[in-house]
């Protein structure tokens, strides 16, 4: 089978976006997807203000008559290590408890079917002691990309800093322009969750294989609606429900739902998820310890204010565990996973073990039994025949098509 037989139609919507010229994609039109979304206070969800506009940035839906599902998976053996040399006959797959057969079995190292990886690199303020040694990072990475591989770049000021392309010295250009922003004291505008959203509407659709790699600590959580309301499958982030933006967590965690990309997220900063509570409260004194030194030099008025600031430390922590769940369970969701960049010097080995991961997986198709096209959620079950000790890491869902 083809690569491009692969994606005749992808896993999460059965829509195949026609790509557009590259040479027609112009950076001023990425993000215009979220400027007609509205919020709609009776849903308590985002709505297209044009629905019956299909056009999108990336590219023109395309009915089609034959869907194919498409997953893309890693099989862990119980040491936790990848397993290799899998074939089809190797899985057992059921969607919705029915058994489906599968239609093919290929490599994702990039031999068969090309890559299309979106980097989204958040570089605000908070994240400047991070740039440095992310770029140099992610330029590793632009030299491992196969000749057929493309990638993307986009800013947390919901720009596409790079459109698609395989040429990997523009790449490194657009990635060394953040780098000299940064110290030059020109920061990001922390819209990340915004670029995300932009990038699942816009750039996934059309590319072949998409991948997303996102790089930011999610501080513009509080500004989502309904921030206080937990998102499927996720924690709920209690947050103020005020908000400057025109949708919410569980819109986006939706479009991920929705697209067949895999996110990875990358979390620089002390690391909350996943640690007893506590030690909250030491781990944010790690960010705050200049403020909290000073305040002991200050003698007894220091002591007394020593509970209120304790006080303080354990709401940041909240705060930055609230951040991490969310992004953590935006990965999880879409089959990808969550890295913590506690030190900029980890950012390489991260960045590497991401890229391992995905030159380890395997591109699952079948035929689904099940042809209606009612837009309901089914949820799929992938198993290694003869291995119950093996762990599938992947999707466990998709979207079908709506009439």
């Amino acid at each position: 089978m083809t690569a491009v037989a692969l994606y005749v139609a992808p896993a999460s919507s059965f829509v195949s976006p026609a790509p557009r010229a590259q040479g027609k994609q112009k950076r001023e039109e990425f993000g215009s997807s979220l400027k007609r979304l509205k919020w709609d206070e009776r849903e308590q969800r985002a709505v297209e203000t044009n629905q019956g506009d299909e056009r999108t940035d990336s590219g023109t839906v395309i009915r089609m008559e034959t869907s194919l599902a498409v997953f893309e998976i890693l099989a862990f053996d119980k040491k936790g290590r990848a397993v290799q040399g899998l074939n089809k006959n190797d899985f057992i797959v059921t969607e919705d408890s029915a058994p489906q057969e599968v239609a093919a079995l290929s490599p994702g190292d990039g031999s068969t079917v090309p890559r299309s990886i979106i980097l989204i690199i958040d570089y605000s303020v908070s994240q400047s002691p991070f740039i440095e040694s992310s770029v140099a990072a992610a330029k590793a990475l632009v030299d491992r990309l196969k000749p057929n591989d493309r990638m993307a770049i986009v800013t947390d000021d919901v720009v596409l800093l790079a459109p698609f392309t395989r040429d990997k010295l523009k790449l490194k250009d657009g990635l060394d322009s953040l780098r000299r922003r940064a110290r030059s004291k020109r920061f990001g505008r922390s819209e990340q969750y915004s670029a995300l959203l932009a990038t699942l509407k816009e750039l996934t659709g059309g590319a072949e294989r998409p991948i997303i790699i996102i790089q930011t600590d999610g501080d513009e959580l509080s500004n989502l609606r309904n921030a206080a309301v937990a998102p499927s499958g996720a924690e709920a982030p209690v947050m103020p429900r005020d908000s400057s933006k025109e949708y919410s967590l569980e819109d986006i965690y939706t479009a991920a739902e929705k697209t067949r990309a895999p996110i990875y997220a990358v979390i620089p900063g002390v690391r909350f998820a996943g640690v007893p509570p506590e030690e909250h409260v030491d781990r944010a004194r790690r960010l705050f310890g200049k403020l909290f030194n000073l305040q002991q030099e200050l003698g007894g008025w220091g002591r007394q204010l020593t509970p209120t600031f304790e006080t303080y430390l354990r709401s940041r922590a909240q705060t930055a565990l609230r951040q991490q769940l969310a992004l953590a369970g935006i990965a999880n969701l879409t089959g990808g996973w969550a890295e913590y960049l506690e030190e900029p010097g980890h950012a390489s080995e991260i960045y590497d073990r991401i890229f391992s991961g995905i030159e380890r997986r395997y591109i699952l198709t079948y035929y689904p039994t099940n042809t209606k096209r009612d837009g309901k959620l089914r949820r799929v079950e992938i198993k290694v025949r003869n291995h119950p000790d093996y762990i599938i890491l992947g999707k466990k869902s998709y979207y079908a098509e709506n009439k």
